[in-house]
């Protein structure tokens, strides 16, 4: 969310913004809803004082028929502003949803482009993959080592249901506790994060209204993140942070759920889409400074890429077009491995700042030195997330022999073992 008074003063910039992102959005209708928003507030506010002076005048009147007057004189006042209020409660209700369409505005080096197809690569590293002999794809790998079963996942779970088992569930784990100490290392406090999360979290984060499709509803009217990021930034809503401790660094471990809505016939075999997962998340929250949110961002995405080059899968980075950014987010780099069976590059992790979009919405603020009150800036970046990651890894360390190999840093994970074997 945004501030009404920059919006107002800045009414080009929220549309490009929205032009940009390829969102639709009027700010004019905004406008035009804050302009009856604070005519209506000025009214009522104004016979707020009417009905205060006639009550102290009732009080103090003594004369028996003033005071009837006086009280007859209140009582239409009241059923003015009881019609007034019931006015601002529907003006506002439409000023709220309208504030809460309002893109964030996307940095000056954010690139056009109608769709993730214009994302633009920015860095390669690792060389791709070249086998000696005809490779298979991650399904037939790990169908083949009894790491995966698909079939009863889909009985147990339904559509995109699988188990992770054996080796497959051991493998994950191995990521999950490699990167916990990878990444803790780098000053990220460790937390496991709440999957099952209020309404409320998820407007704060900005993944409602826009995303809501996307999300797994309880009867109780909560819902299920889809990242640990909602968890995380959940922690300091409606909270006075203090500046000394910023950047506060958090990793956060959750489940994950997704209903994939709109993607029904896409990447409906294997690992690659599946609507239950398990994540790493790195989350910071820091100073109102733009620069300084820059410079973390690229921290924060550098950190993921040497996860990566430790595990030796190839991958690229790309920035992302202004049509593949999100509502609040204004810059976004995705991360992607190389999967050989499929000749491309697959997104694993992506990283965003946000600036006070997200803040704004829940309150979360600190004191500057000059003791004024500021909202903080918001930053996020996958660290991990399985079983994805085991499509890349499975596929470019598969050997001849049918085995995998496992990556250096996972062995000590893995009781030791340099290959996955057929039992």
């Amino acid at each position: 969310m945004l501030d009404i008074k920059f919006i107002r003063e800045n009414k080009d910039l929220i549309t490009e913004a929205a032009r940009k992102k390829r969102i639709k959005f009027s700010v004019d209708k905004l406008i035009e809803a804050d302009e009856e928003r604070r005519k209506i507030l000025a009214s009522v506010e104004a016979k707020r004082t009417v009905q205060n002076d006639f009550n102290n005048k009732v009080v103090s009147e003594t004369n028996a028929t003033l005071k009837l007057q006086l009280i007859d004189g209140m009582r239409q006042v009241k059923e003015e502003l009881q019609n007034e209020e019931e006015n601002l409660k529907k003006v506002m209700k439409e000023w709220q949803s309208l504030m809460l369409q309002v893109p964030n505005i996307p940095d000056v080096s954010v690139p056009e482009g109608d769709s993730d197809a214009d994302n633009k690569e920015i860095k390669k590293w690792g060389n791709i993959t070249e086998f000696a002999f005809k490779p298979k794809n991650h399904i037939e790998i790990m169908k083949s080592l009894d790491m995966v079963d698909f079939d009863r996942g889909t009985k147990v779970a339904g559509f995109r249901g699988y188990f992770l088992k054996n080796d497959g569930a051991l493998l994950s784990l191995a990521i999950w506790n490699y990167a916990v100490e990878f990444f803790t290392k780098k000053g990220f406090a460790f937390y496991i994060v709440p999957s099952l999360v209020r309404r409320e979290n998820l407007m704060g984060t900005g993944f409602i209204p826009q995303g809501e499709d996307d999300l797994y509803k309880t009867q109780d009217g909560d819902y299920l993140a889809g990242t640990a990021e909602v968890g995380l930034m959940g922690l300091h809503d409606n909270e006075i942070l203090d500046k000394k401790d910023f950047p506060k660094k958090y990793l956060g471990f959750s489940p994950c759920f997704r209903r994939e809505a709109g993607s029904h016939s896409k990447d409906v075999k294997g690992l690659i889409r599946v609507h239950e997962f398990y994540k790493l998340e790195q989350v910071i929250l820091c100073e109102a400074n733009h620069e300084e949110s820059v410079r973390l961002h690229e921290e924060l995405n550098r950190n993921t890429e040497e996860f990566i080059e430790s595990l030796g899968i190839p991958y690229h980075t790309v920035i992302n077009c202004g049509a593949d950014l999100g509502l609040g987010q204004v810059k976004k780099y995705d991360i992607e491995l190389w999967v050989p069976l499929e000749n491309t590059y697959r997104e694993i992790a992506s990283a965003s700042y946000f600036h006070d979009f997200q803040t704004r919405r829940l309150n979360i603020r600190y004191k500057d030195g000059d003791g004024k009150t500021k909202f903080a800036h918001s930053l996020n970046c996958t660290a991990i997330p399985t079983p994805r990651v085991l499509v890349s890894l499975v596929e470019n360390y598969q050997q001849a022999d049918g085995s995998v190999a496992i990556p250096e840093v996972l062995r000590p994970y893995m009781g030791g073992r340099d290959f996955i074997k057929k039992m």
